[in-house]
C-alpha cells in the first residue's frame, strides 16, 4: 500500500492551496481516509477525515470553516482544500488510509500513512 500526497508549497496567508493523496496497492473506496499535522517542534494532529462514501466529514476546529476534505474513489483518491490560510498552518500534511468505514481524529483509526507534503504559509 503506498499514498503519495502533493500540491504541498510556499503561499501568503490568505492564500489557497489544494493538497493531493493518491493511494495505490489496493481499494480504498470501502475506508475512511484522513489528513493529519505535524508543525516544527510540534506532535501531529488530526486536521480532516472523510468517510468511505464522502458523505460524512469531520474537522478540527482549527480549520473547521476553511478546509474542505472530499474524495474520488473511482481515483483512489482524497483532497484536502485549504483556504484562508494562516502561519499557523505551516505544517508537514500526511494523509492516511482509515482502519474501517468511518474514521475521526484519533491516530490508532488509521492503518497506513503517506510520507507527507510540506505547506508553508508566509505571514
Amino acid at each position: 500500500v503506498q499514498l503519495q500526497a502533493s500540491g504541498g508549497g510556499l503561499v501568503q496567508a490568505g492564500g489557497s492551496l489544494r493538497l493531493s493523496c493518491a493511494a495505490s496497492g489496493g481499494t480504498f473506496s470501502s475506508y475512511a481516509m484522513g489528513w493529519f499535522r505535524q508543525a516544527p517542534g510540534k506532535e501531529r494532529e488530526f486536521v480532516a477525515a472523510i468517510d468511505w462514501s464522502g458523505g460524512s466529514t469531520y474537522y478540527a476546529d482549527s480549520v473547521k470553516g476553511r478546509f474542505t476534505i472530499s474524495r474520488d474513489n473511482a481515483k483512489n483518491t482524497v483532497y484536502l482544500q485549504m483556504n484562508s490560510l494562516k502561519p499557523e498552518d505551516t505544517a508537514v500534511y500526511y494523509c492516511a488510509v482509515g482502519r474501517s468505514s468511518y474514521a475521526g481524529s484519533n491516530f490508532a483509526g488509521y492503518a497506513y500513512w503517506g510520507q507527507g507534503t510540506l505547506v508553508t504559509v508566509s505571514s
